[in-house]
């Protein structure tokens, strides 16, 4: 009797303890932020730009090696040109997308990106949904994540009209000419997890 109570109480201890180290709702694996990258680029009729933005803060959620969701947020403030040389026009490019013009980082330093669902396309690609908020505001975009091991990597296509960033955009403005910007700018985020 007495090593059958004592089994039950150890077998209750240590599988008890087992499951509290495996979480049933997943793994949360957080990103190295200092070793992940987020490039931008922007397009206007006469060329483009490009630049990186430091990304903050980050995690996926795992079911064992499958994505289900996941959270990242954007220093916006950290937004910068690596297409032109240093000096007074970079710094001026620079200065006007942290403006009210483009992200007005002053009222809104941060952007956020929540995976919301994440469908397998095969062994390491997702079609993911997640909403994503600039400006305070948020709209649902669609892209794919690909992970490898301990990397994951993904290019989305983002509309900045949807978030009232106006300048220069055809959307909002005629007559623009080889003034305009397009509305679509890329994000190309490589991530160490």
């Amino acid at each position: 009797m007495k090593k059958t109570v004592l089994s039950i109480a150890l077998t209750m201890i240590f599988g008890f303890s087992a499951t509290a180290n495996s979480p049933i709702d997943g793994e949360k694996k957080e990103v190295k932020v200092n070793e992940s990258k987020v490039t931008w680029k922007g397009y206007k009729v006469t060329g483009s730009h490009e630049g990186t933005i430091e990304l903050k803060s980050g995690h996926l959620m795992m079911d064992g090696k499958k994505l289900t969701g996941g959270e990242f947020v954007v220093d916006m403030t950290s937004i910068t040109n690596l297409d032109m040389a240093s000096g007074e026009g970079k710094e001026k490019l620079e200065g006007h997308l942290k403006s009210d013009d483009f992200f007005g980082v002053e009222n809104y330093p941060t952007a956020k990106l929540v995976i919301t669902s994440a469908e397998p396309m095969n062994k390491n690609s997702y079609s993911v949904k997640g909403d994503l908020t600039i400006k305070g505001k948020t709209n649902p975009v669609t892209f794919v994540v690909s992970i490898y091991e301990n990397k994951a990597t993904a290019t989305l296509k983002v509309d900045r009209a949807k978030y009232d960033v106006r300048y220069g955009s055809g959307s909002f403005f005629d007559n623009l000419g080889d003034k305009t910007i397009y509305d679509e700018f890329d994000l190309v985020v490589d991530l160490a997890i």
